[in-house]
């Protein structure tokens, strides 16, 4: 997507450090980037400033979603906490994170024998991420500057994936690999508000999806009075095909 600035929201960003005098060891918050682009560049969305804080965050995992240059010109930041960040400094920070850094298995609450659900919600996620046509035809990954929908961030937390329809409307995509709880309505609802709030114009629709293996009947009872979610539930398939072979 073209920029609506002067420069994308990664270069306003550096721009940002020499406006706010940061120097090495100086921390600042999510909150003061946000006012500053808030009043230097009142276009740029706060889920997008958020977005860059993480792409340009050299020790969070999270920014491999966003694609940093692999030239170094991301590795600007390093986050302190879930909301403080400050300056990176080589050599004294470890190397950032890339796509050469080794990645840790999280097992999630999958049960290992029930190989009808994907091992890790990341999987479920990425593979949705490529084939959202398969939810409805329509939906589109968000992507915006490099900044994509796959866990966009909201308020110190992620949504699963965040995608656009058909109409322009935003589709918070929030994703269990095991069975669905009426809890992640409440969960969903937050991003949903907070889209709403911080990231969509004025009259553009925001809705929700929650995708799990089985949705439990307590879920179907909560999202009964809330128009505005839908549920979905995920299936695998595999087949096999013999492979011809030659022999003398």
């Amino acid at each position: 997507m073209a920029t609506l600035n002067e420069k994308p929201v990664r270069l306003l960003m550096h721009d940002m450090v020499a406006s706010m005098g940061l120097v090495a060891g100086q921390s600042f918050s999510r909150e003061q980037a946000v006012q500053w682009f808030a009043a230097n560049y009142p276009n740029v969305k706060q889920g997008t400033v958020a977005a860059h804080l993480v792409r340009l965050s050299t020790n969070v995992p999270t920014r491999l979603q966003y694609s940093p240059r692999a030239d170094g010109s991301d590795d600007k930041f390093y986050k302190i906490d879930s909301s403080h960040f400050r300056l990176y400094e080589p050599g004294r920070d470890p190397t950032p994170v890339s796509e050469l850094t080794p990645e840790v298995e999280e097992l999630s609450d999958v049960a290992p024998e029930t190989s009808s659900e994907f091992a890790y919600e990341r999987d479920l996620r990425d593979y949705l991420a490529r084939n959202l046509h398969i939810i409805e035809s329509s939906l589109k990954l968000y992507n915006d500057e490099g900044i994509t929908g796959v866990e966009f961030p909201v308020g110190g937390r992620y949504i699963d994936i965040l995608a656009v329809d058909g109409a322009g409307g935003y589709v918070v995509i929030e994703l269990k690999v095991s069975k669905g709880y009426d809890r992640v309505v409440g969960q969903l609802l937050r991003y949903v508000s907070w889209i709403k709030k911080n990231h969509a114009e004025f009259g553009q629709q925001v809705r929700g999806i929650i995708i799990a293996k089985q949705i439990s009947e307590d879920l179907r009872l909560a999202c009964s009075e809330v128009p505005s979610v839908s549920l979905y539930e995920y299936a695998l398939s595999v087949t096999v095909k013999q492979v011809g072979l030659e022999r003398e």
